[in-house]
């Protein structure tokens, strides 16, 4: 009998231990990542930040975001200002009339930078699609690599586009992004981050930005190119004058 017991014992440890471990989900990896970027704070807090020479800022205003970019030129201040809903451009505070498809492009150009801006917050947006591809190691260190894609309602002007995003395992950052694109003749492009700081609690980063040497690979193949140095640079987004307060 007393064997038996034992017998009993050792075949139950064997079957916890042969249990297999629940997988993580995109979600709460995006979950995890956020709140270790910022969490609530990118809801509540207003952020400025200047990049290349212009001003963005976000602020909260009555529960609704309200984005905004700032051109100073020699005698005139351009004033950008758009929500959900509407678009407006002030000169010297004076407001000015523009077509819907000039209002359109500016929106999507002011709300590219603060999207980048704000990551990985906006990967929790109701359009977002997320999927977790796997793992993959850059650089000697294991990321979560996740997909993501928008529906066409609520995703934009761009929802066709594919993004990847490479989560560090342990910190759940995101160190790497990369996304192809449709327009002017489509194309790739690969992101490293560098640069991190927290400003009052929000983290911000810079990027350098990568295109393939060569077209024709895939989105999801882009990382084999980086570690293999087939990626050319193009450029540095650098944000300058980061300020970030309770809205």
């Amino acid at each position: 009998m007393k064997r038996y017991f034992v017998g009993l014992i050792i075949l139950m440890v064997l079957a916890c231990k042969e249990q297999p471990k629940t997988a993580i989900t995109p979600q709460e990896i995006v979950d995890k990542s956020i709140k270790d970027s910022g969490g609530e704070k990118y809801r509540n807090h207003n952020t400025s930040f200047v990049f290349r020479d212009k001003k963005y800022i976000s602020e909260n205003v009555d529960k609704k975001k309200i984005l905004k970019r700032i051109t100073f030129l020699d005698t005139v201040v351009i004033k950008d200002v758009m929500t959900n809903s509407s678009f407006e451009r002030y000169m010297n505070d004076s407001i000015v009339k523009v077509s819907d498809s000039i209002a359109n492009r500016y929106s999507n150009s002011i709300n590219s930078v603060h999207y980048f801006a704000r990551l990985p917050y906006g990967l929790n947006d109701g359009a977002v699609k997320k999927e977790l591809l796997g793992e993959e190691t850059l650089k000697g260190t294991p990321y979560y690599k996740v997909k993501v894609t928008f529906s066409q309602d609520g995703g934009g002007k761009d929802f066709d586009d594919t993004y990847v995003y490479w989560f560090n395992k342990t910190t759940f950052k995101v160190d790497y992004l990369a996304y192809d694109f449709h327009v002017n003749g489509g194309g790739q492009r690969f992101r490293v981050a560098y640069n991190e700081r927290y400003v009052n609690g929000v983290r911000f980063v810079d990027y350098i930005n990568y295109k393939p040497k060569k077209k024709g690979s895939s989105i999801f193949d882009i990382g084999k190119l980086f570690e293999r140095g087939d990626l050319e640079e193009l450029s540095k987004i650098e944000l300058k004058d980061i300020k970030v307060d309770q809205g």
